[in-house]
């Protein structure tokens, strides 16, 4: 088990506010994440969360909070280095380089082989959406196909067709 300090735990509780009802927290680093705001370059410290649909960094300031949301499919590369200060990455998504440093608390390893495997990748929540949907029509197709041909009375198409529907 990946350790996790209090602070890390407080931040991950506080942002899970911000995520989607359906978004799952998969693996979570906390670091000093590189910025640029009003064209100054600037450090803010916080979690970088690894979900299963996007990848999110949130940072709780003190009138409120950042957050920053990155989808999977617009990380066009991803790059982790180790050095005293502890581990860093950098990414690159829709043209913006994204950079955290001094990552000591979470889930590293399980975080970086995670992001590089879905770096590029539509999310999965809408592969699996999309699968679904495409089976229910198929399976829709395929009981109208034995209702033409005879095989299934219409009260039996009109039974099948509500299971289908219903799951």
């Amino acid at each position: 088990m990946a350790k996790m300090s209090k602070k890390m735990k407080k931040l991950i509780e506080h942002s899970k506010a911000h995520l989607d009802p359906d978004e799952e927290i998969l693996h979570s680093v906390l670091g000093a994440y590189e910025t640029e705001i009003l064209g100054n370059d600037t450090v803010r410290n916080g979690v970088f969360l690894a979900t299963n649909k996007r990848l999110v960094f949130y940072a709780k300031k003190l009138t409120g909070y950042e957050l920053e949301s990155f989808p999977y499919e617009n990380i066009s590369s991803f790059e982790a280095s180790k050095g005293l200060m502890g581990h860093a990455l950098s990414f690159f998504a829709s043209g913006n380089k994204v950079k955290m440093k001094w990552i000591n608390d979470g889930d590293i390893e399980g975080f970086l082989q995670y992001v590089r495997k879905r770096a590029g990748k539509k999310s999965e929540s809408t592969k699996t959406e999309n699968s679904n949907t495409k089976s229910v029509v198929d399976q829709l197709k395929e009981l109208a196909e034995l209702k033409e041909q005879g095989i299934l009375t219409e009260e039996e198409f009109q039974q099948q067709k509500q299971k289908i529907l219903n799951n």
